[in-house]
């Protein structure tokens, strides 16, 4: 799906968020990433392969 040089890390790579953004929708709360991730505003995200990765939230305690 990429055709940046270098390319973008791929939907299953760890550093997968650092693809590059080409749709966003702010009104909406989310963008699709280069490699088909569509990243959301609360840090959930869905992969191309359908799977959904729930929000990554710290805790109470972390925040305090």
């Amino acid at each position: 799906m990429c055709q940046h040089k270098p390319p973008c890390p791929p939907a299953n790579a760890l550093d997968h968020d650092a693809a590059r953004l080409v749709s966003f929708h702010p009104e909406q709360g989310w963008g699709l990433l280069c490699n088909g991730v569509v990243r959301f505003d609360d840090t959930g995200e869905l992969p191309p392969d359908g799977r959904s990765i729930p929000a990554q939230r710290g805790s109470y305690a972390q925040a305090a």
